[in-house]
C-alpha cells in the first residue's frame, strides 16, 4: 500500500476520484486485457508508455474469460499462445486442456498467478496507474468450450451449462467456483489502493435473461461485500449497465456500486448502454460514469481512426466522464508497448485530451447540458461542463455516430454559438484538440442574456476553456 486507502469517490464531487489525495480523472488507452493472464505478454514496458504518456489506468480479465490464440485481432494478448495461460486455478497432471497443457484443478489455487497478478497491479502503482480487474465476461458460444470452468476442462466437471446459463444461479456447482473465484481475488488484492473491482462485462450479450444475470451480479457484489467486511480496506465496485434503464441490469442505484459502466458511444446489441449514452441518464446518480471500452482500435474504425478515437474521448470527458478506456489494438502478446505503430499518436492525444482537463479546477465542475444554448449545427455534437460564473468547459464536433464508434466528418467549419455563461469577465481559449494548441485567446466582458462567441475556423473539432478573469 502507499500509505493511502484504495481509490475512492472524491468527497467534493462524487462524479470523480480521490486518489492518493489528488482529485482524479482516469484517462488510459489499454490493451486487450490480458496482461497478467499472458505469460509471454512483459507488462513492463507496456506499463511504463502508459505513464510516459501520463496515462493512469489499465483494465484486465482476471482469469474466468479467456480467448482462443489470435481471436479478434492476431497476437491478441488475451489469447495466450497454447499452454502459456497464467490462470487463478492449478493446472493437473491429467492432460486434454484444448488450449494446450493440462487441465485445470479447481480445488488448488495457481500460486504463480497471484504472484503475477499482485506483481502486475503493485508495478502499475508504482507509476499512478489504476488497474481496473474485470472478474467476468459473458461467455461466447465458441469460447466458452475452451474455459477453465467449462466441465472437460476441469477434474471436478465443474460448468456443464449452455454459454448463456454460465452468467446466472442456474447451476449451483459453477456458481459456487464463481463465488470462491470472486472472494479469492478479493482478499488477494485487498492490500493494494490502486484497484477498482468490475464484476462483469456484458453480461447478457449471448441470451442470458436480464432477471437471470443481474440476480448472479447481485450475489457476486455481495461476496465482494462481504469479503472486504473484514479486511483492513474498501474498494470501488463497478457493473455496466445493461438490460434495461433503471429496471433490471442497472445497478446505477444500488449502494453497493460506486462506479456506472458503460461501453462504446451508444447503445448496441445485448441491451448495452453507450458510456457517452449513460452521462445524459445516468449522471444524475452522483457517481462516476466510466466509459470503459471503445470500439476496437484499429480494425473497428473507420476513415480517419485517429479522428474518430479521439472524439469520443473529448466528446465524454467534457461531458461528465470520470474514467476512459481505449480498447487499443496495436498492443500485442509479442509488442506490449506497440513500439513502431502509431500508437504514440494515440497516446498523445490522450495525453493532450488529460492536460487540458486537469488545467481545470475539475472537481468543482459539472455536466452543463444548458451551456450550448444555439448555434450547435445540425451533425455536430456538443458536450460541457462548468462551474457556472467561474469556468466553463465546452467540446464540439462534426461526425456521424454509428453506436459503437463515430465517424468523423471533416469539413470547413466555424460556428456562432450562444452560450449561457453567467455575468462577468472571462479569458476564452479556443483549443485544437488535436494537437492541444491554442488557436485564439479572448478576454470578454458579459452583462446580461447569453454570451454570443464565435469559434475559429477548424476542420473537425474544437473545445472552449474559459475562466473567470
Amino acid at each position: 500500500m502507499s500509505g493511502y486507502p484504495p481509490i475512492q469517490l472524491h468527497p467534493d464531487n462524487p462524479h470523480y476520484f480521490l486518489f492518493r489525495g489528488l482529485p482524479t480523472l482516469l484517462i488510459t488507452s489499454a490493451e486487450h486485457y490480458g496482461a497478467v493472464i499472458n505469460l509471454d505478454f512483459d507488462y513492463f514496458p507496456y506499463l511504463d508508455v502508459l505513464a510516459a504518456y501520463g496515462l493512469n489506468c489499465t483494465r484486465i480479465y482476471s482469469g474466468a474469460y479467456i480467448e482462443p490464440e489470435h481471436y479478434f485481432i492476431h497476437d491478441n494478448t488475451l489469447g495466450p499462445r497454447p499452454g502459456r495461460q497464467c490462470l487463478p486455478w492449478s493446472r493437473s497432471d491429467v492432460p486434454g486442456y484444448p488450449l494446450g497443457g493440462n487441465k485445470f484443478d479447481l480445488d488448488h489455487w495457481d500460486t504463480e498467478y497471484f504472484r503475477r497478478l499482485g506483481d502486475f497491479i503493485s508495478e502499475a502503482g508504482k507509476r499512478g496507474i489504476v488497474v481496473e480487474i474485470c472478474l467476468f465476461n459473458a461467455a461466447y458460444p465458441d469460447t466458452w468450450p475452451s474455459m477453465p470452468l467449462y466441465f472437460e476442462n476441469n477434474l471436478q466437471g465443474v460448468g456443464r451449462c449452455a454459454c448463456k446459463e454460465v452468467q446466472t444461479l442456474k447451476d449451483a456447482a459453477l456458481v459456487a467456483r464463481h463465488e470462491d473465484y470472486v472472494r479469492k481475488i478479493t482478499q488477494e488484492v485487498n492490500g493494494l489502493d490502486n484497484v477498482i473491482l468490475e464484476i462483469c462485462d456484458e453480461p447478457g450479450l449471448h441470451g442470458a435473461p436480464p432477471e437471470e444475470y443481474t440476480a448472479w451480479i447481485s450475489r457476486l457484489m455481495d461476496i465482494i461485500v462481504e469479503t472486504e467486511a473484514n479486511l483492513p480496506n474498501k474498494h470501488l465496485i463497478a457493473q455496466q449497465v445493461c438490460g434495461s434503464l433503471g429496471g433490471l441490469g442497472d445497478f446505477s442505484p444500488d449502494p453497493r456500486l460506486s462506479v456506472i459502466t458503460g461501453q462504446y458511444v451508444g447503445p448496441n446489441d445485448g441491451k448495452q448502454f453507450g458510456g457517452i449514452q449513460l452521462l445524459d441518464t445516468d449522471y444524475g446518480y452522483n457517481r462516476p460514469v466510466e466509459l470503459n471500452e471503445t470500439a476496437f482500435y484499429p480494425i473497428w474504425y473507420e476513415g480517419d481512426r485517429m479522428g474518430a478515437s479521439r472524439v469520443e474521448a473529448w466528446e465524454f470527458i467534457l461531458g461528465g466522464g470520470a474514467s476512459f478506456n481505449h480498447l487499443n489494438g496495436l498492443y500485442s502478446t509479442f509488442n506490449p508497448a506497440a513500439t513502431g505503430t502509431e500508437n504514440d499518436q494515440v497516446l498523445s492525444q490522450l495525453k493532450i485530451l488529460k492536460t487540458f482537463i486537469e488545467t481545470m479546477d475539475f472537481i468543482r465542475m459539472q455536466r452543463d447540458a444548458e451551456l450550448a444554448a444555439d448555434g450547435v449545427p445540425e451533425g455536430a455534437f456538443a458536450r460541457a461542463i462548468s462551474e457556472p460564473g467561474l469556468q466553463y468547459a465546452l467540446y464540439l464536433h462534426h461526425s456521424r455516430n454509428e453506436n459503437v464508434k463515430y465517424v468523423v466528418q471533416p469539413g470547413e467549419y466555424q460556428e456562432r454559438l450562444l452560450l449561457n455563461f453567467l455575468p462577468g469577465r472571462y479569458q476564452v481559449e479556443w483549443v485544437e484538440p488535436a494537437t492541444g494548441r491554442v488557436l485564439r485567446r479572448d478576454q470578454v466582458r458579459h452583462e446580461i442574456g447569453c454570451l454570443e462567441l464565435v469559434t475559429p475556423p477548424y476542420s473537425i473539432d474544437i473545445a472552449l476553456r474559459a475562466n473567470r478573469s
